[in-house]
């Protein structure tokens, strides 16, 4: 048989688990532009979710197993920018020997991300690829659901969006009633999904929404009459919703990475 691979620029997803993601990575192979060797997604090391969403772990492996890609794992346990680097930097070194120099992003209009990405890619000599970047949230939002994709809302920021935002499928309803405030694709950080069906699946994931709670965002600063101390501040957090598979049983307490 021929190999239909020959000739592609191969290439790694950054996977969030989330419909960015899963559009840009939709887009990608319908397009027979890149053969895309992995996934590639960041965890935290101590409670086994995926950094920012929350999702756990099993999960994250059910949605690679689905999608017939296999998955690459990066594990931070601080969660400073300076370990994350490192780690990636390493990862990316073992892509770089692969003769991988693509490195695709499901990033839409943050400026500040892009940069950010292309500066820590640049040394290792590879590039960034940007599928949907500049394009209108409101179209992409309505192009991800008309291709059959369903996700769910696994975190939501409560400077935008309450509780009852949480643990939500995202339809037309969803979407028509965001607050003016909100970007459809919560691009701002508003919100973060995770996907369970669509096109890219050979089946669904059967998933159940659990607890939801909540996180505030705690901010250190140095006390003035005391300059050697840290003072904790609280702020607007997020919220977060419990994402399980519905066919087990949870097997570890629930949000204990939030607690």
């Amino acid at each position: 048989m021929p190999d239909l691979t020959a000739g592609k620029e191969k290439a790694v997803m950054c996977w969030s688990g989330g419909k960015d993601s899963a559009l840009t990575l939709f887009r990608v192979l319908q397009s027979g532009e890149y053969e895309v060797k992995y996934l590639l997604t960041t965890l935290n090391e101590n409670f086994k979710r995926i950094s920012m969403h929350g999702v756990r772990e099993e999960l994250l492996d059910k949605q690679a197993e689905c999608i017939g890609i296999p998955l690459v794992k990066v594990f931070v346990k601080e969660g400073t920018n300076k370990e994350y680097e490192q780690k990636m930097a390493e990862m990316l070194l073992q892509f770089k020997a692969e003769g991988i120099n693509s490195i695709i992003f499901g990033d839409i209009f943050l400026e500040d991300l892009r940069a950010y990405r292309e500066k820590n890619l640049e040394p290792i000599g590879m590039q960034g690829v940007f599928p949907i970047w500049k394009q209108n949230t409101s179209v992409l939002i309505h192009e991800f659901l008309s291709h059959g994709f369903k996700t769910i809302t696994c975190c939501v920021n409560d400077g935008y969006l309450g509780k009852s935002h949480v643990g939500k499928i995202i339809d037309e309803k969803f979407i028509t009633e965001l607050p003016e405030n909100v970007d459809p694709c919560g691009e701002n950080g508003e919100f973060h999904t995770f996907v369970f069906e669509g096109p890219l699946f050979k089946n669904p994931i059967k998933i159940e929404a659990g607890e939801k709670v909540y996180k505030p965002l705690e901010i250190k600063t140095l006390d003035s009459n005391h300059p050697t101390a840290l003072t904790k501040t609280e702020t607007k957090g997020f919220w977060y919703c419990d994402i399980q598979d519905a066919r087990k049983t949870p097997h570890k307490p629930a949000f204990s990475i939030y607690n």
